[in-house]
């Protein structure tokens, strides 16, 4: 039997140790039907790998003796970080977004509330959501190999999103754009470090989130004369950007 790997948070590991409750213990110990002596493997979100056995099982705990640790093997390919900064859409389109754009490979997620937003998330509601919708990118790493876990955070408005700039490759898809198509300006590209991609709601970016984004250095690209759906778009930009600069 293959030894089943679980994504964990870092801080879980401590002398030589690793404890967890919760969804991890459910799964070990009431889905897997794991014990102890059984061999595991645990990836956190700064790359680490750790091999262990499960050393003791409680009613709601599970504790496993960490063997060795190091860092995930790399593929020799070095992907540039791809930021998906993604105006909040409705219904349950964001899960499906956090999933595959996880399966191919986003660093990180931006989730924003734009002007032509539907969806809207209370104060009293954001760390409900956040906490959730970190457990989906924490799945999907599992469940694809991934040895990290992209981060996913919130920004009130594009503006807030705009407003950082540390990327080294700053794109906004806009379908009002003429003159710049995805194609064109990644041809033309030297592999970045770190990528952004500013993608709006349902409703497409309203003109002043365009000129804001494009006041901080985001490109205006096109892809085309087709429209895709919002919970499309950053499936087909991270899909492009892999199969330019990554394994695929």
């Amino acid at each position: 039997m293959s030894v089943r790997r679980f994504m964990i948070n870092s801080r879980a590991v401590r002398d030589g140790y690793a404890s967890f409750d919760g969804d991890i213990h459910n799964h070990m110990v009431r889905v897997l039907r794991l014990g102890t002596g059984d061999a595991v493997q645990l990836a956190d979100e700064k790359g680490n790998v750790h091999y262990g056995t499960i050393n003791q099982v409680g009613k709601d705990w599970v504790a496993i003796k960490i063997t060795s640790s190091g860092l995930a093997a790399e593929s020799g390919i070095e992907v540039p970080r791809v930021t998906i900064c993604q105006g909040l859409p409705k219904g349950d389109k964001t899960d499906l977004i956090l999933q595959k754009g996880t399966e191919l490979g986003a660093h990180d997620f931006w989730l924003f509330g734009g002007r032509r937003s539907v969806a809207k998330i209370r104060a009293d509601q954001q760390d409900g959501k956040l906490e959730r919708w970190n457990r989906i990118t924490a799945e999907a790493a599992r469940q694809c190999g991934r040895s990290d876990i992209p981060l996913v955070s919130l920004k009130p408005s594009a503006v807030e999103a705009a407003n950082d700039t540390s990327q080294q490759l700053r794109l906004i898809l806009w379908e009002g754009e003429r003159e710049h198509s995805l194609k064109e300006v990644l041809a033309v590209e030297e592999k970045p470090q770190s990528i952004i991609v500013a993608i709006g709601p349902e409703g497409g970016f309203d003109p002043l989130e365009v000129r804001h984004f494009s006041q901080h250095g985001y490109l205006p690209v096109s892809l085309g004369s087709r429209i895709l759906r919002t919970e499309t778009a950053s499936i087909a930009i991270l899909s492009v950007i892999q199969y330019i600069w990554g394994e695929m």
